[in-house]
């Protein structure tokens, strides 16, 4: 006779689901990718938003050449002057542009696996955060923020404090550049009912608590905010910097601001 399954038996036949282990999955994600020539449909960043939204991307993509970029984001980088600090330089895909064009770039990423990709592409990169820059990397004339990394200054009151501590490594003619994307631009039910969520629990509509994931690997959660132009214009009122001008890509856009 056949024997009836148990739950026991059910438990004892499922493996356990722990939580992911915290690693650089985006460092392991772009070094797999690098490993294969940067070519598209080896390795892909899977982003994970903390209302379950999990989004997919090929790492491709941070290997892509200017004529592969967004219009706004060669606008951009033809803003640059002189030295420039790459802030989440990713592989270096705007750094080596750069670089080629004269200009003397460091790298600087919270990622290690990210960094030892960009250096062995020949970028001169070191470990940081934009809340946290070794205080040896010297002054710059250019702060780049490509890549959509102005969402790397956080909520709009940590963004002004971090705005106003990045002009203290400014030369006094330097420019800040950096691209963003307008999270009100976008007709998904997912993401405008995200945005309601973060105003109930009375956070900006567009500030994403997000993880890197790989496998069973992911990056610590961490905050990334979309700034609508307007927002970002608002932010830097009241800083050292004043927005000179702007390059529109219908949802994202790229600013170049001076300080004053």
């Amino acid at each position: 006779m056949r024997r009836r399954s148990s739950a026991r038996d059910h438990e004892d036949m499922t493996s356990p689901n722990p939580a992911p282990a915290i690693e650089d999955a985006f460092g392991q994600v772009l070094a797999r990718c690098w490993a294969a020539g940067g070519r598209r449909g080896v390795a892909y960043q899977v982003t994970e938003r903390d209302d379950g939204y999990i989004g997919v991307t090929d790492a491709a993509g941070y290997f892509a050449e200017p004529t592969d970029w967004s219009p706004a984001e060669r606008w951009g980088c033809e803003q640059a002057l002189g030295r420039v600090l790459d802030i989440g330089c990713g592989a270096g895909r705007h750094a080596i542009p750069l670089q080629q064009a004269g200009h003397e770039v460091v790298g600087l990423d919270t990622s290690s696996g990210a960094i030892e990709v960009a250096r062995e592409r020949g970028v001169g990169a070191i470990e940081g955060s934009i809340a946290d820059i070794p205080a040896t990397v010297g002054v710059f004339s250019t702060i780049l923020l490509g890549g959509n990394n102005l969402g790397l200054l956080g909520d709009p009151d940590q963004a002004k404090g971090i705005l106003n501590r990045l002009a203290e490594i400014a030369t006094p003619q330097a420019r800040l550049i950096g691209s963003g994307i307008d999270p009100y631009a976008t007709d998904n039910p997912t993401h405008r009912a995200y945005h309601a969520w973060n105003r109930s629990r009375g956070r900006p509509a567009g500030l994403i608590r997000m993880r890197v994931r790989d496998g069973a690997l992911a990056t610590d959660w961490f905050d990334y905010s979309c700034y609508a132009l307007d927002e970002l214009v608002e932010i830097v009122s009241g800083t050292r910097w004043t927005l000179h001008s702007v390059h529109q890509d219908g949802g994202s856009y790229c600013v170049r601001l001076d300080l004053r």
